[in-house]
């Protein structure tokens, strides 16, 4: 977990380049893959990129709280890495599937009531933000962050 602001920067950098790439493919492959193109695909991605990130930014602060309240045991960080990518995942797919409605609707239009199609995304992207938070993109996001990050910010603070 990140240590200090700079690390927490990072962390959530990698946290929102791997969910975003991953909920775009899936909502892309739920759409249709008929009109997809890679050039047509990079400033959506990175539009969406910055817009997660800064969701992200805004949202981290209150599930933190949120999770250091709930009763469980804090001396292990595995249990506070669960607790709070259970608690972060729905807020995130909350803010993220409206996003996510808009671009649809600027996009291809929607069909029927704006609430249920809300609800639908909602449901559709937390079945796969979860299980992509918790096995794939937190765990490579930690791995890059104490490989990579962590001795980087330590030469530099040797150096100091």
């Amino acid at each position: 977990m990140p240590s200090n602001k700079k690390e927490g920067i990072i962390f959530g950098v990698f946290m929102c380049f791997g969910m975003v790439f991953i909920m775009t493919f899936y909502n892309t492959a739920l759409h249709g893959f008929s009109s997809f193109t890679i050039g047509g695909s990079v400033i959506p991605f990175v539009i969406t990129l910055i817009v997660a990130f800064a969701v992200e930014s805004l949202v981290e602060p209150q599930v933190r709280k949120i999770a250091l309240s709930l009763p469980y045991d804090k001396s292990k960080e595995i249990n506070f890495i669960l607790v709070f990518a259970c608690c972060m995942v729905p807020m995130m797919v909350l803010i993220m599937s409206i996003y996510g409605l808009v671009l649809t609707n600027i996009m291809t239009g929607i069909e029927g009531s704006i609430f249920t199609a809300y609800l639908k995304t909602v449901g559709l992207n937390f079945i796969v933000a979860l299980p992509a938070q918790l096995l794939i993109v937190g765990p490579i996001s930690r791995w890059l962050l104490t490989k990579y990050v962590k001795p980087l910010t330590q030469k530099t603070e040797l150096n100091m």
